[in-house]
């Protein structure tokens, strides 16, 4: 069968096939869910006056969690592209030593949670705050988010085009910044994007270092006196920011492609040898991977230590423990169904309707956690009143924070799965379910397993909707943690610190073995 195949439909020759309605109907739902955190903001803006919004917009205090919300997106990007796209190089395109062990070492500080990271860089530096000290956690919390797409895309250039480049004059420097560097666009800004919205969104650092973002400014209201109108008016703040990010985001990458395109294959570039600079690289590499690595699992045990074994109480760990392993698979599950119409749509129906319905839970994945909290606090309040403080409303929240991950691997495993496979088997007296359910399902499963596990990943160490949202009495390992390192038993939150690396170390490699199979190795 040929791929015209794909488009010949019992509906007649060469009509465009309509895609059914139950999953139109799924995917709607689901768009409408998205809505309701952006929803929220304008409503609640809209609903406030002018006058409230320009008392409570116009302020002092708004300009200066823009300034430093401003200043540390500014800074700390920049670094975690320059970290992240030099270790890429180094690790991918020269003969530094060990490069084989250094490509998922690199990736590994993903495990750490960064508000475990600021836990342990207070301890080692107890007057730590500020900007700086925002910037310092920030880019060793976020350079691997930029370093492993990166360094996917250095596996798949081409040594053809770089060759060209030297055999028309061009030393190693004009190659890397005219020829490598352009290519390298769609994974930086991909990572940049990544790093931005994570800065916006996080809070538990931040607040741990006393730093001021929207973020805890918002959270801090919230607990203080539950003031609708200031937090809302934060909130829209924020949002605006988020949608700003994305904006610009968008601009950079342009519709600018770097295929190649003619006959035969491409190869890999070789290695540069490095030379006397063999020593320098190794040691910028192994001081990266100590200051994002090394110092909080050195810290997490020196806390164990000087608690000993009275730190490790059964009773409150392994209720947390179990309680994150809960919400973290079952919500990975909910999130990849509610995920699948809407990949299955995309890749079997492509066109202008399934470009937007991914984009809108693009934009509500990129709002902050707190503001997506805030939203299903108050719809559950004022309307879903049973719902509120319940379990299904933190599975709401996780899927509409995280649904993005789960799509994004389910597009690539339903993309590999041949139409034709199906019709084959419904050619053979297949029931439409039976034959889905045994080809189409059954080769996605890889897919879905690996969307689970990057969610399960985002779950196990989410923290401020968590927070906000779970029923009273309920504990995760990120909300145990943070709870006793807000009474300073910092000897007693180790244990837990130490669980969700241990937790989330398999997950990171997971996502580093993706990226290698992303680009072909």
């Amino acid at each position: 069968m040929t791929a015209l195949s794909q488009r010949l439909r019992p509906g007649g020759v060469g009509t465009r096939p309509r895609p059914p309605g139950l999953v139109v109907l799924a995917v709607a739902l689901m768009v409408a869910a998205a809505f309701v955190p952006l929803g929220f903001v304008v409503v609640e803006t809209a609903g406030a006056g002018w006058d409230t919004i320009r008392e409570l917009v116009f302020r002092g205090r708004v300009g200066e969690l823009l300034v430093n919300t401003g200043l540390l997106v500014a800074v700390t990007v920049p670094l975690c592209v320059v970290l992240g796209v030099g270790a890429a190089w180094l690790v991918e395109r020269t003969t530094v030593f060990g490069s084989r062990l250094w490509a998922p070492a690199l990736a590994a500080p993903l495990a750490v949670p960064a508000f475990v990271n600021s836990y342990a860089w207070v301890t080692v530096i107890p007057s730590l705050h500020g900007l700086f000290s925002g910037v310092l956690i920030a880019t060793l919390s976020y350079f691997p988010l930029v370093y492993l797409p990166v360094l996917a895309a250095l596996r798949r250039l081409d040594a053809e085009v770089e060759e060209s480049a030297r055999a028309l004059g061009c030393g190693p420097w004009a190659v890397f910044f005219r020829v490598v560097l352009p290519q390298l666009r769609l994974a930086v800004l991909g990572g940049a994007l990544l790093v931005a919205l994570h800065l916006l969104s996080e809070y538990g650092a931040f607040a741990m270092i006393r730093f001021d973002t929207f973020t805890t400014a918002i959270f801090e209201q919230f607990q203080s006196t539950f003031d609708g109108a200031a937090g809302t008016m934060l909130a829209a703040v924020l949002v605006l920011c988020c949608l700003l990010v994305l904006l610009l985001e968008a601009v950079s990458r342009g519709r600018a492609r770097y295929a190649r395109v003619g006959s035969g294959t491409g190869r890999r570039a070789g290695r540069t040898r490095l030379g006397w600079r063999q020593l320098p690289a190794f040691a910028a590499l192994t001081a990266l991977l100590v200051l994002a690595l090394g110092v909080p699992l050195w810290v997490i045990g020196r806390w164990l230590v000087r608690g000993g074994a009275g730190v490790w109480d059964g009773a409150e760990m392994l209720p947390a423990l179990g309680q994150t392993l809960q919400y973290g698979l079952i919500g990975g599950v909910v999130t990849v169904v509610l995920a699948f119409p809407t990949a299955w749509l995309a890749v079997r129906f492509p066109g202008r309707f399934t470009k937007i319905v991914e984009g809108c839970n693009y934009i509500t994945s990129s709002l902050p956690g707190i503001v997506v909290a805030l939203a299903l606090i108050t719809v559950t309040i004022n309307w879903l009143h049973p719902w509120y403080q319940t379990t299904t409303v933190v599975f709401v929240a996780y899927a509409l924070m995280f649904l993005p991950r789960a799509l994004v691997n389910l597009r690539a495993g339903l993309a590999q799965v041949p139409v034709e496979l199906e019709e084959a088997a419904r050619s053979l007296g297949r029931p439409p379910l039976v034959a889905f359910a045994r080809v189409t399902l059954r080769l996605t499963a890889p897919a879905a397993a690996s969307g689970i596990a990057l969610v399960f990943l985002a779950i196990a160490t989410e923290l401020t909707a968590t927070l906000m949202l779970t029923p009273t009495g309920t504990e995760t390992l990120a909300t145990r943690f943070w709870a006793l390192t807000g009474e300073l038993d910092y000897s007693a939150a180790a244990p837990f610190a130490l669980i969700m690396v241990v937790v989330s170390l398999p997950i990171t490699y997971l996502l580093f073995r993706q990226s290698q199979k992303v680009a072909g190795v």
